[in-house]
């Protein structure tokens, strides 16, 4: 059997809507909590693909998260052989850093729903599918440098920088595409503080635009998803 390695930040942050697509491909989901798990007796070559998902951490936050490290050498050693990742918000951040490319803050919290626009290398991308102006969840303060020898994929007028592709194996999302309306019900909770210290951001507000967008961004983020394991044969 196929499998895929998770690496979770946060338990609310998962895989979201990409599970049933992953199990309907015949992978077995491993969850690897960051933090508590010990991640130094992971194998980085030994699972088919695997998945870094998002957090409210800084990748730039070794000291005070000293795990962060560890995961960073993991990335690295994967990536540079060639093996399939998908990076989610902090997770594509990770992938950045992994590559050699600066991570830090950016000039402004973007948080809510909005699209995206795609590159020319976009259109012809995995995700070619938002191309339509389908609003996807941005969740994030930090942005990132485009690592060498990659392709930028997608922007906002926010931040340049939202998905790049590293060959055909890698792929990171600064945004989120795998939130389901029922699953950020728990971001609400989980995200209070950061919601209520962030000027004119209100979880009634979140939830309408999430009843607006949340169901074509989940299907259009399977569609992406999809596109993506073809294209990487996965």
């Amino acid at each position: 059997m196929k499998t895929v390695c998770a690496l979770r930040h946060v338990a609310f942050e998962d895989l979201g809507s990409f599970a049933p697509v992953l199990a309907a491909r015949g992978y077995a989901i491993r969850y690897v909590e960051v933090g508590t798990d010990d991640l130094t007796v992971l194998e980085p070559l030994a699972d088919d693909l695997w998945v870094v998902l998002g957090g409210p951490i800084g990748v730039y936050q070794e000291e005070t998260y000293p795990f962060i490290r560890t995961e960073l050498a993991l990335l690295r050693t994967r990536l540079t052989a060639g093996r399939a990742v998908l990076g989610l918000c902090l997770g594509c951040q990770l992938m950045a850093r992994a590559l050699g490319a600066n991570v830090y803050p950016g000039g402004c919290k973007e948080i809510g729903w909005g699209p995206l626009t795609l590159t020319p290398a976009g259109l012809n991308s995995p995700l070619a599918a938002l191309a339509d102006g389908t609003a996807v969840l941005h969740w994030h303060g930090d942005t990132f440098d485009l690592p060498a020898d990659a392709v930028l994929l997608a922007s906002t007028a926010a931040y340049p920088h939202q998905a790049f592709a590293w060959g055909q194996h890698a792929l990171g999302l600064q945004f989120h595409l795998e939130t389901t309306a029922r699953g950020l019900e728990r971001w609400w909770i989980g995200h209070a503080c950061e919601i209520a210290h962030t000027a004119d951001l209100r979880v009634s507000d979140l939830r309408a635009a999430t009843v607006r967008h949340a169901a074509s961004a989940e299907a259009r983020g399977q569609q992406c998803l999809s596109a993506w394991l073809d294209q990487a044969g996965l």
